[in-house]
C-alpha cells in the first residue's frame, strides 16, 4: 500500500517517520512544487509512506496534500527532461504511482466525554465544524446552504479496523479553523455534534483534497489536551507525540498489506 500521510507540523511528521525509521526503514527527502517536500519511507518492498508537513489549518492542508497528490498523478520524470526549473505542473521526481490513501494526523483536542488525554481517535466521518454561517436560527452548515458538502466519511471498514488495532475511540473527529479556547464554544460544538471525539485543524482540508483526486481519507489524532476553556499548563503535547509514534507503529503492519 502507498500512504500519503499529512501532517500540520514537523514534531508531528518525526513521530510518525520514527515509527517506521525506528525499524531500520530507508529514508530520503522527495521535493514539491510549491516549495512542499516528503520524507519518503520505504519500510517493506515495494511499500512506501510519504510523510507531508503542509501547515497549520485546512487551507494549508488542502494546499499541501493537494500538491503531493497532484505529483503522485503525473508521475515519474522521464531521465532525459530538466528539473532545475519546474513548474506546477511539471512532473516530479520520484513518484513511482499514485497513493491508496491519505491519512490526516498529529495532535489534537479531544471532546472529555469521549477522549481523554493521551487517548486516540480515529475518525468515522471528517467534519468541518465552522464550514456555514451563522444565522438567526443559530449555525448552518455549509451544505444546508446549498453549497458544497461539510462531511467526509473515511472508508468504513478500513477505518473500524484501524480504530480496533489501535483500541481507539471511533467516532467523527472535528476540523475548525479556530482551535476551541473557552466553555461556551465547547459547549456549542458538543451540541452541534455530541458524538465527536476531537477537533484539529486540518482533516477537512487534507480530505478535500484527497476526495478530489479520489483517493479514501482517514484522520488519526491523539489527544493532547481537552477541548475547552484553554489551559497550557494541562496540555500534554510530549505524551500525545509518543502516542502518536505508537499509533503508528502498531499500524504498520497494516499499512504494508496491499488495498
Amino acid at each position: 500500500m502507498r500512504v500519503l500521510v499529512v501532517t500540520a507540523v514537523t514534531a508531528e511528521a518525526d513521530a510518525v517517520a520514527t515509527a517506521f525509521t525506528g525499524a531500520a526503514g530507508a529514508t530520503h527527502r522527495v521535493p514539491l512544487p510549491g516549495g512542499y517536500a516528503l520524507t519518503r519511507i520505504e519500510h517493506a518492498p515495494g511499500q512506501l509512506v510519504d510523510v507531508l508537513v503542509a501547515g497549520v489549518g485546512p487551507a494549508a492542508a488542502a494546499a499541501g496534500t493537494a500538491a503531493a497528490l497532484t505529483a503522485a498523478a503525473l508521475g515519474p520524470v522521464p531521465a532525459t527532461a530538466p528539473t532545475s526549473h519546474m513548474s506546477p505542473g511539471s512532473r516530479t521526481q520520484g513518484f513511482p504511482a499514485p497513493y491508496d490513501l491519505v491519512v490526516s494526523t498529529g495532535i489534537g483536542g479531544g471532546f472529555a466525554a469521549h477522549a481523554p488525554l493521551g487517548s486516540l481517535v480515529v475518525s468515522d466521518a471528517i467534519v468541518a465544524a465552522d464550514l456555514g454561517a451563522q444565522t438567526p436560527d443559530g449555525y448552518l452548515p455549509v451544505d444546508e446552504l446549498g453549497f458544497g458538502r461539510s462531511v467526509h466519511h473515511p472508508p468504513a471498514e478500513l477505518s473500524a479496523r484501524l480504530a480496533k488495532t489501535l483500541d481507539a475511540v471511533y467516532a467523527p473527529v472535528l476540523t475548525v479553523s479556530t482551535v476551541t479556547g473557552n466553555a461556551a464554544r465547547a459547549a456549542e460544538l458538543t451540541a452541534r455534534h455530541p458524538h465527536a471525539a476531537a477537533e484539529a485543524m486540518e482533516g477537512f482540508g487534507v480530505a478535500e483534497a484527497a476526495t478530489a483526486h479520489g483517493v479514501p481519507v482517514v484522520e488519526i489524532r491523539a489527544v493532547s489536551n481537552a477541548v475547552g476553556p484553554r489551559d497550557r499548563a494541562a496540555w500534554r503535547i510530549g505524551e500525545a507525540l509518543d502516542a502518536l509514534r505508537s499509533a503508528f507503529q502498531q499500524l504498520a503492519p497494516v499499512l504494508e498489506e496491499s488495498p
